[in-house]
């Protein structure tokens, strides 16, 4: 007899189908997050593909803009100097530049762009993660290993839109994209939240802060 699915959250096996577009996605009845199946996902081959295709340029306005909502919160919660984390960072790293603007110590990591994992094994005073976490098939594990590089009383920071009900999830364009394969709620943070001991905060639409006992 095969396991039962379960949520890549939360860890349970209590969830619904949600059916879209030919595609396997579902929902966690404990944290609400959306997941799609395994079998829709992209190789990384074609998922690489399609980040080529982004145009985020270091000195972009509009794009520093974007990342601001994110950045932002570090500015008002850690005084520099103070080091920080990108994780997610891409071809074009805004957000690490930004932070050394600022008098930030900063790295930026990315599995395809900066693969350096030994900047995974460093403590941080703060890390931020702009429009990854949808990328994550195992977001727990990858959050869980975040949260373990930040000191006490560091930030982390993390932007991705934020699912609302199942009829808006069917026509949300944010789904669309095929590079993203899982989708949190408000509710999604509140549960990762309570299992880390955090305080979570939501400043944004699409912005959530986690603070470190």
């Amino acid at each position: 007899m095969s396991s039962p699915v379960r949520c890549p959250l939360c860890s349970s096996s209590q969830h619904y189908p949600l059916p879209v577009a030919g595609k396997g996605y579902h929902r966690c009845l404990a944290c609400e997050l959306v997941w799609l199946d395994e079998g829709d996902h992209l190789d990384e081959a074609a998922e690489k593909a399609v980040y080529d295709g982004h145009d985020n340029r270091v000195d972009d306005p509009g794009y520093r803009r974007f990342l601001m909502r994110a950045f932002g919160e570090v500015l008002a919660r850690v005084s520099p100097p103070a080091r920080g984390l990108d994780f997610g960072c891409g071809p074009g790293p805004a957000l690490v530049a930004m932070g050394r603007e600022a008098g930030y110590e900063m790295a930026g990591y990315d599995k395809f762009y900066a693969d350096e994992p030994e900047l995974l094994t460093r403590q941080y005073d703060f890390i931020t993660s702009t429009e990854v976490v949808e990328h994550l098939a195992e977001p727990r594990t990858v959050l869980d290993g975040l949260w373990a590089r930040l000191n006490p009383g560091g930030v982390l920071v993390l932007q991705t839109q934020r699912v609302l009900g199942d009829e808006r999830f069917k026509t949300w364009r944010y789904r669309h994209d095929p590079t993203h394969i899982v989708f949190f709620a408000e509710a999604s943070f509140r549960a990762l939240a309570a299992c880390w001991q955090a305080e979570v905060a939501f400043p944004h639409a699409d912005v959530a802060v986690f603070t470190k006992p």
